[in-house]
């Protein structure tokens, strides 16, 4: 009665608020979409779908079809995947997703070097300020820089990370010397908020003594980690900061470690998986080229 046309075709309306959506995300008009409605609808003999003014919502019996779509769309979706794995083809479409900076930097080239390999694969990435929270459910692969995620979620590390408490040269000579990370209280602290993290509260460990905690109360704050190193490098105060973000303008004294004999925790970078997604092919080919671009961490000057 329903094909897998038809289950592909309600899926898009199930996930739009109108017809006039849906028929954007189809590339069709908005009658034919209206039309095809009608006749699925006289099909499968119930209505699927409630339409009152613009917005579109589904019945009791459309909202069946779409979960069952789901199922189906899934397991064939699955044998797909299945079928090319036994023929080693690097086939499908692969979805990434990264935090803004890092995947700028380091995962963007490594896509586009993805592509040109695999031609048979269409790739899409995210950028976003908050890819583990909110997109490792949709994503093949999730590339995160800090803790991992829940319990349950396969992890990955691509590459070590540390981060580093670091301001300019210009603030420190200006400023209260720092000798303990309790002085901190009395700098301005500039912070990136993301993650949903607590990020008035800094750690701080060292070898034989107890680790530490310090609540500063930010001077200046953003959602974006260039604009953060870019207050440091101004002068407007001290943050912490990823290695891979800071590490060259530590090498080229634009900023300064503070208390180096004190470590914030690490933030590695890993990524996150989802069980059925780990599993293709496509997914351990981008994996092994993004793990290859990250050995040893470009951060890092060789050793030797």
């Amino acid at each position: 009665m329903l094909t897998s046309e038809d289950l592909a075709f309600f899926a898009v309306l199930a996930g739009s608020s109108s017809l006039a959506e849906s028929a954007r995300k189809l590339n069709v008009s908005a009658p034919a979409v209206t039309q095809r409605l009608r006749a699925l609808e006289a099909r499968v003999g119930v209505r699927l779908v409630e339409r009152s003014g613009r917005q579109l919502s589904l019945t009791d019996e459309g909202a069946l079809v779409a979960a069952h779509g789901a199922v189906v769309s899934d397991a064939i979706g699955a044998l797909a995947e299945a079928l090319a794995d036994r023929r080693h083809t690097v086939s499908g479409h692969l979805r990434i997703a990264a935090p803004h900076g890092f995947g700028r930097l380091h995962v963007a080239p490594v896509v586009a070097a993805f592509a040109r390999r695999h031609d048979a694969v269409t790739v899409s990435l995210e950028l976003s300020d908050h890819p583990a929270a909110r997109l490792v459910e949709t994503c093949d692969v999730v590339v995160h820089i800090g803790p991992p995620g829940p319990p349950g979620q396969i992890v990955t590390t691509l590459a070590p990370n540390l981060r580093i408490l670091c301001a300019s040269p210009a603030y420190l000579e200006a400023a209260p010397p720092i000798h303990a990370p309790s002085d901190l209280i009395r700098h301005r602290g500039l912070v990136v908020r993301e993650n949903d993290e607590d990020v008035t509260l800094w750690r701080f460990q060292r070898a034989r003594h107890e680790p530490t905690t310090v609540r500063i109360h930010p001077a200046m704050s953003s959602n974006d980690g260039a604009v953060v190193r870019e207050w440091a490098l101004g002068g407007l105060g001290v943050t912490i900061r990823s290695e891979w973000d800071v590490a060259a303008d530590l090498a080229s004294g634009r900023l300064c470690q503070v208390l180096p004999d004190w470590e914030a925790p690490p933030a590695d970078v890993v990524a996150l998986l989802g069980a059925r997604h780990g599993r293709t092919t496509r997914t351990t080919a981008f994996l092994s080229l993004l793990r290859q671009s990250l050995t040893p961490p470009p951060w890092r000057t060789p050793v030797g």
